[in-house]
């Protein structure tokens, strides 16, 4: 059973989730106008997989019972100034996420909440993947500061990535998850 806290605490990560896709959304349009099709790619795959992230927890909350309560979305300043500065932005950002996540986890151990305990699991491993992955990146941007070609080729591998698309539970026909009447 949900505590009162730990319901509000997995509707704000629901938000927290749906900005990282808009936020994402923001900086695929801003690579795009830099004439960086492949970065806006890898983005636009990013802010799939955010929208994803949110939609599981939207899900978990049917499923146990509850009406996730939708926020408004924060709006973000795409003054980037560079493709660098993009992927510091993202690290740090997932960093916060990360400590997010694992706020939640605390509060379920907190509540013996064993269910939350369990679905949170993959949203931990999910995060020591994103710091890598956004991390690497940034690696090889720092790497080719001074050689412009490199821009150019990082560019066309990362316009190579796959959507892995997570399934996620869907109400079937009208049906809702939760309590049955």
């Amino acid at each position: 059973m949900f505590s009162k806290a730990m319901m509000e605490a997995m509707n704000e990560q629901i938000n927290a989730e749906l900005y990282s896709s808009y936020l994402y959304l923001a900086m695929a349009a801003w690579a795009q106008d830099q004439n960086l099709p492949g970065i806006a790619h890898w983005l636009l795959m990013q802010t799939e997989e955010e929208r994803l992230h949110g939609m599981k927890i939207f899900y978990f909350l049917l499923e146990r019972g509850y009406l996730p309560v939708l926020k408004p979305i924060a709006t973000g300043n795409p003054g980037w100034k560079s493709t660098k500065e993009v992927f510091e932005e993202i690290l740090k950002h997932e960093r916060h996420v990360t400590s997010l996540i694992n706020k939640l986890v605390d509060l379920a151990i907190k509540e013996s909440d064993h269910a939350t305990n369990n679905f949170l699991q993959w949203y931990v491993a999910e995060q020591v993947e994103e710091e890598a992955s956004a991390e690497a990146v940034l690696r090889q941007l720092q790497l080719m500061e001074g050689a412009p070609g490199g821009m150019f080729l990082l560019d066309r591998e990362l316009a190579t990535r796959a959507f892995a698309t997570e399934l996620v539970p869907m109400l079937p026909g009208g049906a809702s998850f939760g309590k049955s009447a």
